[in-house]
């Protein structure tokens, strides 16, 4: 005999409370010496996926170096080196198919700091470098698409406070 969980055994499960995050947030991968950049997060995508150039494998497929922006106000890149834990055929968002490294990595989100499977990928027409799916935000965040960085501060041009002029 099979005992099914009952509903309220599937509701304690999931009663911790869940960080609210808005629509983008800035990260960081510490392990990597990225960030902050720019996710968007999106509960359409299945996977994360990172901005990545000069994807080369080594080591017969089992590492990927690739160079990623430092932060969002850096020319500078970062090369990195990491397994590969998988390849994965992924849907792009042009519809077409394309098959990309996976690699783990830790993402930090303010405090908060999680293992990710990350997909690379050319993402320089998307707007930001890295896109955070579902498979991130399962039981760990709510969504709030009408806000931004509520988690992780954002990143702002000071501006000098105008002086009154006397009238």
């Amino acid at each position: 005999m099979v005992k099914k969980k009952s509903p309220t055994n599937q509701l304690s499960k999931r009663s911790s409370p869940r960080a609210v995050i808005g629509w983008r947030e800035h990260v960081e991968l510490p392990a990597l010496g990225i960030g902050p950049i720019t996710a968007k997060i999106d509960t359409g995508a299945r996977s994360a996926a990172l901005h990545a150039e000069e994807i080369e494998l080594l080591h017969d497929g089992r590492k990927v170096r690739f160079r990623v922006p430092h932060n969002a106000s850096s020319p500078r890149r970062v090369t990195c080196e990491l397994p590969v834990t998988d390849w994965r055929m992924v849907k792009n968002s042009g519809g077409g198919s394309e098959l990309r490294f996976v690699v783990e990595t830790e993402v930090a989100i303010g405090k908060l700091r999680f293992p990710t499977e990350i997909t690379l990928t050319n993402r320089t027409d998307m707007g930001v470098p890295m896109l955070l799916g579902r498979k991130f935000l399962v039981d760990r965040f709510l969504v709030d698409p009408k806000k931004s960085y509520l988690l992780s501060k954002a990143r702002t041009a000071r501006r000098p406070k105008r002086k009154k002029s006397a009238s």
